[in-house]
């Protein structure tokens, strides 16, 4: 039996405290929200101090105090109306916004829903003005320049909303972080946060290098790498996380477009592929990156928070963000810049085994037919100076170092378990991982051969016997039209066959246990966001990492005491050598504090 239909309702206009309670639920999340939108408000007014005290989280109290320009008398009760601005006053300014806040709506969502009184004196007035947002009345105060700004009982007005809050120790943590936040941005500005009559954090005017190991300490100084790069009309700055110290969470990943903290996916992407190949399994980096551009190049416009953006040309600054961090990444901790310039390294001595083995002159010899797959072939004759010497032995070995302290990977000593290579330097001890050492050498090597040999060479297809045929997006069939000589040269034969499938006449041959289906969605979605350059380039860093695992030197292959030199040579002068292909360490230095500790020594 149908349910009766529900009686129909006329169309009215919501009354305006309706109004603005709907607009604070885009706008006012949390009591963090709050702090975010006031301490906008007194960067906008050229404050140089800002000060936040909080009650139980931000839940029964947020004042927020700063010594910027204040607000007139007669503007205060403007500044709690919707839409209500002096920071824009017209499309082109809104076009060109360089100011953190521009909507007219905080006050307002405030107001709706929590108790705002504002106390604010201007230059020009003989004292301050108190105006409380809920009856309207103003009143005289006593104050400095600038404006306080107090928020009490958040929520009040809508106790539903109340009911979704956290701890307050879980706010006043949220809150935190959302001052944390402005005050990277602005190392110009002194910031002091107070929880509860106490206070909590306290940051004060400092350099960008001071404020950032003040915020985030000196410990992520010390594990990370700075960079500036200068890219057309962008201007790029910050610091990147070494691989070794990334992270289980990404609480440590901040992005500022002109000043604003924003979570952009495009920029996160970004980065992400700039730790391609470093990073183990789902560890996330740790950053800060300053990125400053042309205001009309950016929408600022884009949600109500304001913190998301909308790029014109965004795979110009995809690109510019991921080449500035992977230089940034790419000089390893071995690297030889701080030794003296190595001579050629020497090889391995032939040996006789059963299975096919590279040799250690670099990267591999591929003549052995029966370890190396078919669908290689056409990239060892396109960079034959790139898989090594036919013959192993042929390079001479370099003078042996007269003092463990001359490399910065030091003196090979041993070989333990087949596996490991034991060295000595002016720090310690040094613990290699030699198939892992040795195939991120074979990878860079083959990358640079790969890239001389221009970027349209196609990867090797294996064509399918039976099509792949699965149900496709309008985007994603849209996509594989328009990227169809991409694809190809990805091995991926793929053709539409209606406006909802596709089919899939080849695979890329080396990677023959493949999902087909899986790997062209993910291609797919890849072309769609940063374009076609990216994805190949990608897709061919994939082939040719398994390519130098294939080709790196084995467990349980023996080395003499000149080969595993050779090895520590190799990896101090190639980049990214800390890690593997896989995001593995390639070493790890053991101290002589950490040994005398294992030991009691002067204890």
């Amino acid at each position: 039996m149908n349910a009766p239909l529900p009686a129909r309702r006329p169309i009215r206009e919501l009354p305006d405290e309706l109004v603005s309670q709907i607009a604070a639920g885009e706008v006012i999340e949390r009591p963090a929200s709050v702090v975010r939108e006031l301490v906008d408000n007194a960067l906008d007014a050229g404050a140089r101090s800002v000060t936040v005290r909080l009650v139980e989280g931000g839940v029964r109290a947020i004042v927020v105090e700063d010594d910027g320009a204040g607000i007139p008398a007669a503007e205060l009760p403007l500044a709690v109306r919707r839409h209500a601005t002096s920071k824009i006053a017209s499309l082109a300014e809104l076009e060109r916004v360089a100011t953190m806040g521009f909507r007219g709506e905080a006050l307002a969502a405030i107001a709706s829903v929590a108790e705002l009184v504002i106390t604010s004196r201007d230059g020009e007035a003989a004292h301050a003005h108190r105006l409380d947002a809920r009856s309207g009345e103003l009143a005289p105060a006593a104050r400095a320049v600038g404006t306080t700004v107090e928020v009490r009982e958040l929520f009040f007005a809508t106790p539903a909303r109340r009911k979704f809050l956290k701890t307050p120790a879980t706010e006043f943590a949220h809150a935190l972080d959302a001052v944390r936040r402005h005050a990277l941005a602005r190392p110009d500005v002194a910031f002091a946060v107070w929880h509860d009559g106490r206070l909590a954090a306290q940051w004060r005017a400092a350099s960008t290098a001071q404020r950032v190991a003040d915020v985030l300490g000196d410990e992520f100084v010390g594990s990370s790498r700075e960079f500036a790069r200068d890219a057309g009309p962008l201007q790029l700055a910050g610091r990147v996380g070494l691989p070794e110290a990334a992270r289980s969470r990404a609480d440590w990943q901040y992005v500022f477009v002109n000043g604003r903290f924003v979570r952009d996916r495009l920029i996160a992407h970004a980065l992400r592929s700039a730790y391609d190949d470093q990073l183990h399994g789902s560890r996330q980096p740790a950053y800060v990156l300053f990125l400053a551009i042309a205001p009309d190049l950016v929408d600022a416009n884009v949600h109500p928070t304001k913190i998301e953006v909308r790029f014109r040309d965004a795979r110009a600054v995809h690109e510019a963000v991921r080449r500035a961090v992977a230089d940034a990444l790419a000089p390893s901790r071995a690297s030889a810049a701080a030794a003296p310039a190595p001579s050629p390294a020497t090889a391995v001595a032939p040996v006789a085994p059963t299975h096919w083995q590279p040799t250690l002159g670099l990267p591999a010899s591929w003549t052995a037919r029966e370890s190396a797959p078919p669908a290689w072939d056409a990239w060892r004759a396109a960079a034959p100076e790139a898989v090594g010497p036919t013959s192993p032995g042929a390079r001479p070995a370099p003078p042996p170092a007269s003092e463990p302290g001359d490399w910065p990977l030091g003196r090979a000593i041993a070989q333990i378990g087949g596996v490991y290579v034991l060295a000595e330097n002016a720090h310690g001890l040094v613990v290699v991982d030699m198939h892992a050492a040795h195939e991120r050498i074979v990878y860079e090597r083959l990358k640079a051969a790969a890239a001389a040999g221009g970027p349209d060479a196609p990867l090797p297809a294996q064509p399918l016997l039976i099509p792949v045929v699965f149900t496709a997006t309008p985007a994603e069939v849209a996509t594989a039209e328009a990227e169809a000589a991409t694809l190809a040269a990805l091995g991926l034969d793929v053709a539409p066959l209606s406006a909802s499938t596709l089919s899939v006449r080849s695979r890329p041959a080396a990677l023959p246990d493949a999902d087909v289906a899986e790997l062209t969605r993910r291609v797919l979605a890849d072309l769609a966001q940063v374009g076609a350059s990216r994805v190949v380039q990608r897709a061919r860093d994939d082939l040719l990492a398994t390519m130098a695992c294939h080709g790196a030197v084995r467990a349980n292959r023996r080395l003499t005491l000149d080969e595993m030199n050779a090895l520590l040579r190799e990896m101090e002068a190639t980049e990214r050598a800390d890690q593997c292909n896989h995001g593995r360490p390639t070493w790890r230095q053991v101290t002589l504090k950490d040994l005398d500790a294992l030991f009691l020594r002067g204890r």
